[in-house]
């Protein structure tokens, strides 16, 4: 794969620019004003797919937003590998807190990221990442150098639960036929040490309301008569953790598989600054359940964050209101052996178990997704491994990723596939926050390291390897 490398030098501008206008397109699955968007989003990919050699290029409809696919299958006899990612983005609020417009891209150098970074939303989830293969596939044709089939299968709901991608994957069982799915949509520990994720925390994501008197009310007249909604969904939340950071939900741990001394020594050994953690939060102390590391609880322990909470009056200036409701979402990430439908029902049931008599609660689940783990054992790990050797001159240690892909236990239940978590993102990039980035460094990393899985595949897969 040396060979790729002048193509790349040659085109880096050219792969830059495109990636540029992708990101300049306001792909916003969440909100239906941006549906135009997202449909403009989908078909820049379909077009660039085709100009990179695929065949059989097509925009497929659903019930919410389109997802496109394409493919080249060489020889049926060679490994097959089925790319997945998502070109739908986050929303960006808030806008305030943005140093640059979010869907204006631009490249600052950091600390970080001395080569340069581009701050965009969807910079790194997962536009960035996404793009890598496409611009990878495109070297592989242009050098006669594709030794593997593949799949492309590249979705607009990924931020809302991909709810009409399982659909698509059940209809197209034997389309989407492959030997692993090749996903770009994690991290690394950092751009001198890197790791590949071999599991994935699961999702139960849950909206909660607690309704009081039926109208808002004058704090003053009503204020210490009347239950403040407010108050009691906080005081109820709160309740959630003991004074360990012990989530407090009855049955909540009842299936967690607890990892062994041995498997926690082994992610010690990942390189973690504490300090410099604290540094780049902002913040002067961490906070987690007790008796497990940082890195531990965003990955092997699950949790309870609440993700948005509103109430009452939170316009400009002051207006004086006991209010009527209070809302919020609340998403548990779940580890292996943890269902994302029980969890749901455990909190339901809890959530209502503990309001008080003075109140109505209503309790609704979004979406789910379960917790996954590849094995390393297999020849598509291999050849992953291999391939980040080949680029970054050292080998990747094995993480387990905070984050919650849903998608990637429907490829194993409904594909029999196991997913390879090939990411080339910082944690540090503000994935879902305020001035997402992604390195330059990272980008172009990932194009040149992508050939190297299609050719290590080939070669473990038919003994050829050396």
């Amino acid at each position: 794969m040396e060979a790729l490398k002048p193509y790349l030098e040659t085109n880096k501008e050219r792969f830059l620019e495109e990636l540029l206008e992708l990101l300049r397109i306001p792909s916003i699955s969440a909100d239906s004003k941006y549906n135009g968007d997202v449909r403009k989003a989908a078909e820049f990919v379909a077009e660039k797919l085709k100009a990179a050699g695929a065949d059989k290029v097509e925009v497929c409809e659903t019930a919410g937003h389109p997802i496109v696919y394409g493919e080249k299958i060489l020889d049926p006899s060679k490994p097959t590998v089925l790319v997945y990612g998502h070109y739908d983005v986050q929303p960006p609020d808030p806008l305030d807190l943005w140093h640059s417009p979010p869907f204006e891209p631009v490249i600052k150098k950091t600390e970080e990221h001395p080569e340069g970074a581009i701050y965009a939303r969807g910079a790194c989830d997962d536009k960035g990442q996404m793009y890598m293969h496409i611009k990878a596939f495109e070297m592989m044709m242009q050098h006669n150098r594709l030794d593997c089939n593949v799949k492309f299968m590249l979705e607009g709901e990924e931020e809302v639960g991909s709810n009409n991608l399982g659909t698509f994957v059940t209809q197209n069982k034997e389309r989407l036929q492959a030997d692993v799915v090749l996903i770009s949509d994690t991290s690394m520990i950092g751009n001198d040490t890197p790791s590949l994720e071999t599991g994935l925390r699961g999702l139960a994501y849950m909206e909660v309301e607690v309704q009081g008197p039926n109208r808002d009310l004058h704090s003053g007249v009503y204020g210490g008569a009347v239950a403040n909604p407010a108050t009691i969904l906080a005081q109820m939340i709160a309740s959630m953790h003991d004074e360990n950071n012990h989530i407090t939900i009855p049955g909540f741990y009842d299936d967690v598989l607890n990892v062994t001394d041995e498997e926690r020594a082994e992610m010690a050994k990942a390189t973690f600054d504490l300090n410099h953690y604290k540094k780049d939060l902002g913040v002067t102390e961490v906070w987690g359940e007790k008796g497990y590391s940082s890195l531990e609880r965003t990955s092997i322990r699950p949790t309870l964050e609440v993700n948005g909470i509103w109430s009452g009056y939170i316009g400009e200036g002051a207006k004086t209101v006991l209010p009527a409701k209070a809302n919020a979402r609340i998403s548990m990430r779940l580890v292996p052996n943890q269902n994302s439908v029980k969890i749901a029902d455990l909190f339901k049931a809890h959530f209502e178990s503990i309001a008080p008599p003075y109140v109505k609660v209503k309790v609704s689940s979004h979406h789910g997704g379960e917790p996954v783990v590849t094995p390393t054992d297999s020849i598509p790990f291999k050849a992953a491994v291999k391939a980040i050797e080949a680029t970054y001159g050292k080998s990747p240690i094995p993480t387990r990723g905070g984050g919650s892909i849903p998608i990637v236990a429907l490829f194993e239940k409904e594909l029999g596939l196991k997913s390879i978590l090939m990411g080339f993102g910082l944690d540090s990039d503000n994935l879902h926050s305020p001035n997402e980035k992604y390195g330059l460094f990272n980008y172009y990393k990932g194009i040149e390291t992508i050939p190297y899985f299609y050719q290590y595949l080939a070669e473990l897969s038919n003994g050829s390897a050396h």
